[in-house]
């Protein structure tokens, strides 16, 4: 349990924007399918399976950014 509290707090600000930008692309995705199929049932499943898959994309991706970030920064005080 120790280690999920430390996940959370040490990724805090990224779990955030990953929960708002997964709760704007499912509602994103839900009205795109329903547009598409006119089947609400089938607009609500499709709009579940892709945004999840793709909330676990953006949290990687905005931690590879993160240490991008983070790298760089060192690179600049050690130039200092």
């Amino acid at each position: 349990m120790a280690r999920i509290q430390n996940f959370v707090s040490n990724n805090g600000r990224t779990l955030k924007k990953t929960f708002s930008y997964y709760i704007m692309h499912i509602t994103v995705a839900m009205v795109v399918a329903y547009l598409v199929t006119g089947n609400l049932w089938m607009a609500m499943t499709l709009s579940l399976l892709e945004p999840t898959v793709q909330a676990f994309a953006f949290f990687f991706h905005e931690k590879v950014w993160n240490r991008k970030e983070n790298n760089d920064a060192l690179k600049n005080q050690s130039l200092v």
